[in-house]
């Protein structure tokens, strides 16, 4: 499977993690690769997401969704609108030990979602299609993470009753204006802004964690 993308994205998606702090270890490597590899041949059809180039994918897909990784909390995770499953799909690579729920409302993003699921033999992935705010689940999310899905206050009112006691929610973001921040409100709270330097991105990247008032982890 490297060979369909070249020896150059698996050098630098292991340069990529070293910087990043995390052990590129061969297994979760080669899979992390494999699941490149089946996003650039579907892109190719289904139009999943605006960058084509898999030297491109692997900073501004894999290694941007693993950049995360240490902020992660508990062990059920809700990726909202996953799209092409990012970050989720990366993540659920990298902690195999953990739930990954991942969550869209597009049918041929859904199609893919199954599709990687499968191929990658991802037995800690369940995908659900459905908007957030209709997701019914009673048990709750430890972590509910987006990627470019909505404003700091949508994600808040459409997701944020998934969340389990002492749960949080982790939006990526390129940019973020103080009025987006402010237009976050009871009983939401902006717990922490983190800058996150990417290997390969020179843009803006940040992760916004927002905490749910009058809630206590179990």
């Amino acid at each position: 499977m490297v060979n369909a993308i070249g020896a150059r994205a698996e050098q630098k998606l292991t340069e990529g993690l070293q910087a990043l702090g995390l052990q590129p270890e061969a297994a979760k490597l080669a899979r992390l690769l494999e699941f490149l590899a089946l996003l650039a041949k579907w892109n190719r059809t289904y139009n999943l997401t605006a960058i084509d180039e898999p030297l491109e994918m692997v900073s501004r897909h894999l290694l941007d969704s693993l950049s995360i990784a240490p902020h992660l909390c508990g062990q059920r995770i809700l990726d909202v609108g996953s799209g092409a499953g990012l970050p989720g799909i990366p993540l659920a690579i990298w902690f195999p030990g953990r739930e990954f729920h991942l969550l869209d409302s597009n049918g041929k993003k859904i199609r893919f979602l199954f599709q990687a699921k499968v191929a990658l033999a991802l037995a800690n992935v369940t995908v659900h299609q459905v908007r957030a705010e209709a997701l019914d689940d009673a048990q709750g999310f430890d972590c509910v993470t987006s990627r470019a899905f909505a404003s700091l206050a949508e994600m808040a009112r459409v997701s944020g009753h998934l969340l389990a006691p002492g749960g949080c929610l982790l939006a990526m973001k390129a940019s973020l204006g103080e009025e987006e921040v402010a237009a976050v409100t009871t009983p939401y709270t902006v717990a922490s802004r983190t800058q996150l330097r990417v290997p390969g991105i020179c843009s803006e990247r940040q992760l916004v964690k927002i905490t749910r008032q009058g809630t206590t982890a179990q």
